[in-house]
């Protein structure tokens, strides 16, 4: 009534056949895993191996202070110079539609465009 396991006791290579095919099998193993971690190690990831290298960083940003209003000077009005007036410009657009030989219409639509400007 015991359990018997079917097996051939004579034949001692089959109990070791596995066994000697193990250094190969292991040697292919370390082949492979090498080969594999050799190539990671040469290419950055996402690198090929013309890729230029990367662009220098930024310089810092700037530490300056800003200039602090006094409260006991008085403030300053930007020098711009002063604009002539409409009817003015009106007059000088007018003067040189005429002289380039405008006629009436033509001369008013240039006189205000160019008085706009």
């Amino acid at each position: 009534m015991g359990l018997e396991i079917a097996c051939d006791h004579n034949d001692i290579k089959s109990v070791f056949k596995p066994v000697s095919q193990l250094p190969a099998i292991l040697a292919l193993v370390v082949l492979l895993t090498a080969t594999a971690a050799v190539a990671q190690t040469l290419l950055p990831p996402g690198g090929a191996i013309l890729t230029p290298p990367p662009p220098p960083a930024p310089p810092p940003p700037s530490m300056a202070i800003p200039v602090v209003p006094r409260l006991d000077a008085m403030p300053t009005q930007p020098n711009v110079p002063a604009r002539r007036s409409f009817g003015d410009r009106i007059t000088d657009c007018l003067a040189d539609g005429a002289a380039a030989g405008l006629d009436s219409g033509n001369r008013a639509a240039y006189s205000r465009a160019c008085a706009n400007r």
